[in-house]
């Protein structure tokens, strides 16, 4: 009969114990955990913290008697594996709470016991007000503090994902938040733009973000930062990484890998023929980066326990390894990244690009659209797909999971331009953003639409005299550009072409990226050898000056949006009053704005009053005398058409369409 001991529960080890039953009915396992808990959903525990999970209760998620009458697994919990005896195959453990010492025979055993935070030698992390979050203990822990101290100010050190994620928690309950992160923006594994999202969203809701900066010591009521800053901290969370906890397999001698992680093989076999291990604690090759790593999350952690149980059964599983998916929510954003990042990429060979697009999640018309990003990093020499991220408050998760197969399965950019992706209005779009990002990544490896993503463009401009047009409209223009920049919108390219030499180099951008691609290509259509566009256009510039200040360029952008807890942060409809027009006094031409009352409000011609299209035809009244010089314009000149149809079925005879609202700009400047 085999005997399987586990050192471990949670995510590996409780997954192996419930595993190895299924495979055997008769084999006795035995599962060894060092804390009081089996089985619990530390991935929930900041959101009990935050308010988001009510009970308790919910993330408990097995007992050592409920594990018992299910599997008939015997549970050990407060039992620390003390020894490891591999020549006679036996365990020796104490149970932490009474001092017993016991010792477990085995015929397989599977070491589990993941990582723990790691603790820096920080002067004053001692103190009762500052915490660690890795056991249902530290969430009690953090939880009563709040409950009866109620600290007003608080310091999160480290803008990793537990990090974020308890900064909103502790944000929802009011407590005012310092992130301190010594890298130079937060998820610092992601593109600067990607986590530039996050930090707009964190700024929106009064987190104080200090990037770049190092906690020297921890007092009382503050923290002292190393370039002698200090912050108010009436609390403390240290979130600045996780380390595996090795001390059991070391001192049996088993092989330590190069990633500092416990060394296994493709079946998940440490050095000893006997031992398999799974979790936190392992180190894998990186399917895409080719290099052993270690990737401390819940999902590697259950499939490893799994192939770890099938395989100390006597089974032939190969773990393919990990690609390093991971996702974060913070308050409404969302961000998310799987395979390589453009940087790691090109640090191991490959000949990589990436791109970026933002596009709506679901149809524009219809309610709710809001843009997803989606970034893929790809080699230029064959099109494979070597990693991804996304972003945004809407779709950011389906699109990544779309990345995350397409990195594991090998595609490239072409396979992914030719996919049928799920459509209805209310849930997608004709072309996906996934399509749209395979389009661009085809169109830039081509050459047929030369672009650059922000990352690259403040090294790319080092030492060059760049013209920067700003293809938006003037509204756009006025609110935030990039300095130096000049405005021409997409609409009057034509008129400057002759203008500006033809080897001049020329960045483009527009808001997404879309209208930057078509004025690029009829740069090149002109013969202009030297101009690109800017991969994600102002979107990606704005988010990228959020967590970056680059050399070669600058943005001034209007402060974030303010946003509180338990508020819709969408306004109310503005009643935009239309002025009373005078219809008989006035011989001068009425202009009038047929887009919707949103778009009005954000910049229309002066003088323009607004009758949307689909009010017109209840509101003919409003337009006076049927003979009245009448000039009627939307966004691009398609409404404002149809709108002239309808005046003249109501017998209107003085009609215009001025067309698009850039056009109808470009009157005053030629007056």
């Amino acid at each position: 009969m085999e005997k399987i001991v586990i050192i471990g529960g949670v995510a590996a080890g409780a997954t192996a114990a419930a595993k190895a039953r299924r495979l055997s009915a008769d084999a006795k396992i035995t599962i060894l955990e060092a804390g009081p808990d089996i089985s619990f959903a530390n991935c929930g525990l900041p959101y009990y913290i935050g308010g988001d999970i009510k009970n308790r209760s919910k993330l408990i998620l097995q007992s050592p008697e409920s594990f018992y009458e299910q599997y008939q697994v015997d549970v050990y919990v407060n039992t620390k594996a003390i020894e490891l005896d591999r020549q006679n195959k036996i365990v020796y453990a104490v149970n932490t709470v009474t001092g017993e010492k016991m010792a477990f025979d085995y015929t397989k055993l599977i070491l589990a016991q993941g990582g723990k935070p790691i603790a820096p030698p920080i002067p004053g992390a001692e103190q009762d007000h500052v915490f660690q979050l890795w056991t249902l203990e530290d969430m009690d822990k953090i939880h009563s503090f709040i409950e009866d101290k109620k600290p007003k100010t608080a310091v999160v050190v480290g803008g990793g994902f537990i990090g974020l994620e308890m900064t909103e928690a502790l944000v929802k309950r009011g407590i005012k938040v310092s992130v301190v992160e010594m890298m130079p923006y937060v998820m610092s594994i992601m593109e600067a733009e990607i986590a530039g999202f996050i930090q707009q969203e964190m700024l929106s809701y009064g987190v104080n973000i200090l990037t770049g900066k190092a906690v020297s010591e921890i007092g009382k009521n503050s923290v002292t930062l190393k370039d002698g800053i200090k912050v108010d901290a009436d609390m403390v969370l240290l979130s600045i990484g996780v380390r595996p906890t090795l001390q059991l397999a070391q001192e049996a001698g088993l092989a330590i890998g190069d990633a500092g992680g416990l060394l296994v093989d493709s079946t998940l076999k440490t050095s000893d023929d006997n031992i398999y291990a799974a979790g936190d604690m392992i180190e894998f090759e990186h399917r895409v980066l080719g290099k052993k790593v270690r990737i401390p999350l819940a999902g590697p952690a259950n499939r490893q326990g799994r192939i770890a149980a099938e395989n100390a059964l006597g089974k032939k599983h190969e773990y393919k390894g990990p690609i390093g998916t991971s996702i974060v929510r913070v308050f409404d954003a969302v961000a998310g990244i799987t395979g390589l990042s453009l940087k790691a990429a090109r640090s191991v060979g490959f000949n990589a690009d990436a791109i970026v697009v933002h596009k709506e999640h679901h149809t524009s018309y219809y309610p709710g659209s809001e843009l997803v990003t989606v970034l893929i990093v790809y080699d230029k020499d064959t099109g494979l797909i070597l990693g991804g991220q996304t972003a945004g408050y809407a779709g950011a998760d389906r699109r990544l999971d779309v990345l995350a197969t397409a990195v594991a399965s090998k595609l490239t950019v072409y396979d992914l331009a030719d996919i049928d992706f799920a459509y209805s209005p209310p849930l997608g779009t004709a072309n996906d953003a996934i399509n749209m990002a395979a389009f661009v990544a085809e169109n830039r490896i081509s050459g047929y639409s030369p672009s650059l993503t922000v990352s690259e463009i403040d090294d790319f401009l080092n030492g060059k005299d760049a013209l920067w047009i700003d293809v938006r409209d003037v509204f756009a223009f006025e609110k935030s550009h990039v300095e130096g920049a000049v405005n021409v919108p997409l609409e009057m390219i034509a008129t400057v072409l002759n203008r500006i030499p033809k080897d001049q180099l020329i960045l483009i951008y527009d808001q997404t990226g879309k209208k930057g691609h078509q004025a690029v290509r009829t740069f090149i259509g002109a013969g202009f050898t030297n101009v690109y566009n800017v991969s994600g256009g102002f979107e990606s510039l704005s988010r990228y000056i959020r967590a970056i200040n680059p050399i070669n360029f600058q943005i001034n952008l209007p402060s974030p949006e303010v946003k509180k807890i338990g508020e819709k942060n969408t306004e109310d409809k503005k009643n935009v009053a239309t002025e009373e027009i005078k219809k008989e006094q006035s011989n001068e031409p009425l202009i009038v704005d047929v887009r919707t009352e949103e778009e009005f409000e954000y910049g229309a011609f002066p003088g323009a009053i607004n009758i949307p299209l689909d009010e017109l035809e209840y509101r003919i009244d409003e337009l006076g005398n049927k003979d009245r010089k009448i000039i009627l314009y939307c966004a691009s000149g398609a409404r404002s058409a149809y709108a002239v149809q309808i005046l003249r079925a109501y017998g209107f005879t003085n009609l215009e369409n001025g067309g698009g609202l850039t056009r109808m700009m470009a009157r005053l400047r030629n007056k």
